[in-house]
């Protein structure tokens, strides 16, 4: 493989993990760039290997990218594109770890031109911590990650990525933005929710609340474990996948309105039905993705 130049916006946990892995599996055959906000961050990049030069210059960071991994919360992602297009070089790719797609293409396409491209992604990884000392090597190992591949680019601009991409270990599959958007509000962006509801629910226990941390375990803990994701980052989510995530707490709000109507009816057939077949389905469906990727 030719040597690559690669800029990380953002070496956080997703973008540190990027930088890892790939120093990892390429060594020498990549140099990474480093684009953060604090000095502080910058030599912990540096220090933990994410990156081989770290900065707050934008143009520094991008003028020599072959490719330009974008991991800022999604919001961000296309105001940083339009600082960053003056200083890219021609055929330079852009993509990116936003958790909605829709939203972004919809916007770069207007500003991108002919010779810069945008292949859209979606790593499926992540950890209820944030931050580059968060990052680790093997994040992308085995996860799905999903490619876009309607976004206008090239054939030989996709492969020039993903031969990059690869040496994450993650396990790669192409959806239509369409449907990456509803399946990632199914998959993670309604779980999210539910797991910020259900801390909430417990913050407004009242006179329960000291009793109540009494009995925290570990199922409280595991249902709960994505609640301590970035705040930022998943208020720019509901704000660019809006209509999937309200669709899909919709039909959760309804779901959970007929076990309330089951048990408030002492209907226990209708409850241990609801119980049996939710196992049996989420049985099914881990043995039948465990060879795929790592659904945790």
């Amino acid at each position: 493989m030719k040597k690559r130049t690669l800029a990380i916006i953002g070496v956080g946990l997703i973008g540190g993990s990027l930088g890892l892995a790939l120093k990892d599996a390429m060594g020498e055959e990549i140099y990474i760039t480093g684009l953060c906000r604090t000095q502080e961050s910058m030599d912990r990049a540096v220090e933990l290997g994410a990156v081989d030069m770290a900065t707050s210059d934008i143009r520094q960071v991008v003028q020599d990218a072959d490719i330009v991994f974008l991991s800022p919360p999604v919001l961000q992602i296309v105001p940083m594109v339009e600082k960053i297009l003056p200083y890219l070089k021609k055929g330079a790719i852009l993509t990116d770890a936003g958790s909605t797609k829709r939203y972004i293409w919809e916007r770069l396409q207007k500003i991108l031109p002919s010779d810069i491209y945008y292949i859209a992604g979606h790593p499926m990884t992540g950890r209820e911590k944030s931050g580059v000392q968060a990052a680790r090597k093997d994040l992308f190992a085995n996860k799905a990650y999903v490619i876009v591949e309607d976004t206008g680019a090239p054939a030989e601009a996709r492969e020039k990525l993903m031969e990059v991409l690869r040496c994450t270990g993650a396990n790669f599959t192409t959806l239509d933005i369409a449907m990456h958007d509803r399946c990632a509000s199914v998959i993670s962006h309604v779980p999210h929710v539910t797991a910020a509801a259900l801390v909430t629910l417990l913050n407004r226990s009242g006179d329960d609340m000291e009793s109540c941390l009494k009995l925290i375990g570990g199922g409280f803990k595991d249902t709960t474990r994505i609640a301590s994701s970035n705040a930022d980052m998943w208020a720019d989510i509901c704000m660019t996948n809006g209509e999937a995530i309200v669709g899909n707490l919709r039909e959760l709000q309804k779901i959970l309105g007929e076990v309330i109507h089951s048990v408030e009816n002492h209907d226990r057939q209708a409850v241990h039905d609801y119980f049996a077949a939710s196992k049996e389905r989420r049985d099914s469906l881990l043995k039948k993705t465990e060879d795929l990727f790592d659904p945790n």
